[in-house]
């Protein structure tokens, strides 16, 4: 067993409220709010043993790593997985807890990692840098500001093995700090290509965009201000030419762009949900006559972003979107 505070497996009974089984395939990926706007995770390919300490607007961090360095943005994945399982479920009506039984496989599968003995090993050494780094923060999560310290991950713990001592699966509690926030639902839809994201500074810096861009159509920010959000510990200049690297590749949803003044523009770039149809003419004069005075145009876009945003399976688009429509007119 590892990390304290780990339940016993008897304790382990889905269904019970103790446990929650992540077996949900394909859910949308869902990233909680603060962990993007803050600097947690370290951007470093090595051993991160420096004590951050941040403040910005109000919100003070100080992240202590332990003996095995800080948690990396790549260790992130297995909280990204997490919030999405449970945002997934809360969607579907799912009792949920903090305590989540994974498996390992399906883990490293949806996060795009290598499912080699190398991969499995490289996943346990997360758990140890999750669970040993220490966070000590203001930050408000469920609109509930606390001054407090604890874990990424409060606990974790091999539930089953492969005879060759491979982890088979896995549980992990939640520290309650994250886990309000997946119950008040402060959180984001990500992109599925950001698992795709080799280098941590590409990861971090779509956090960024994702979180204050959204779907504006850009943001602005200084280079200096951007470089302190990022929580890169490489100098201005150096991390200045990295972001300019990344202008030609591009980001997945946004852009950058360079203007006077050392500021960079995020741009959004316009998609389309490929997993909505095209809604039929039909449709759109059913919408016109249940609400009447409206753009149906518009409210189609804005139905789209919302279904994009809570990762809602609609297997009826028409319908649901009719059923959209009405409560939305009623609403004004």
């Amino acid at each position: 067993m590892t990390g304290s505070g780990a339940i016993p497996n008897g304790q382990f009974t889905d269904g019970s409220g103790d446990f929650f089984i992540a077996d949900i395939f394909g859910a949308a990926l869902k990233d909680d709010l603060a962990t993007m706007e803050h600097p947690l995770f370290s951007l470093s390919t090595r051993p991160d043993r420096r004590v951050l300490s941040y403040a910005h607007n109000g919100a003070e961090i100080t992240v202590t790593p332990s003996v095995k360095g800080r948690a990396t943005i790549h260790d992130k994945d297995i909280l990204i997985f997490c919030v999405s399982q449970l945002i997934a479920a809360l969607n579907a009506g799912r009792q949920v807890a903090r305590t989540l039984k994974v498996t390992a496989h399906d883990l490293l599968v949806a996060t795009n990692r290598d499912t080699s003995g190398d991969g499995y090993a490289r996943l346990r050494e997360a758990f140890e840098r999750l669970a040993g780094t220490r966070i000590t923060t203001n930050i408000v999560t469920g609109e509930e500001e606390t001054t407090s310290g604890f874990g990424l991950i409060e606990s974790w713990e091999i539930v089953r093995r492969t005879r060759g001592g491979r982890m088979v699966s896995v549980s992990v509690t939640l520290s309650d700090w994250l886990y309000r926030a997946v119950l008040a639902r402060s959180v984001l839809t990500l992109s599925r290509d950001y698992f795709r994201l080799r280098k941590p500074l590409e990861r971090r810096l779509y956090e960024l965009a994702r979180k204050h861009c959204g779907r504006q159509p850009s943001w602005t920010v200084g280079m200096a201000t951007l470089h302190k959000k990022a929580g890169s510990a490489a100098p201005l200049r150096v991390f200045r030419a990295s972001v300019r690297k990344m202008m030609a590749s591009g980001l997945p949803e946004y852009r950058l762009v360079e203007e006077p003044g050392d500021l960079i523009r995020v741009e959004r770039i316009r998609t389309l949900d490929p997993t909505l149809p095209r809604l039929a003419p039909e449709v759109l004069d059913e919408a016109r006559a249940l609400a009447p005075g409206f753009d149906v145009h518009a409210l189609e876009a804005e139905w789209r972003a919302w279904a994009e945003e809570t990762g809602a399976r609609l297997t009826r688009p028409d319908r649901a979107f009719l059923g959209w429509v009405k409560t939305r007119a009623a609403r004004g």
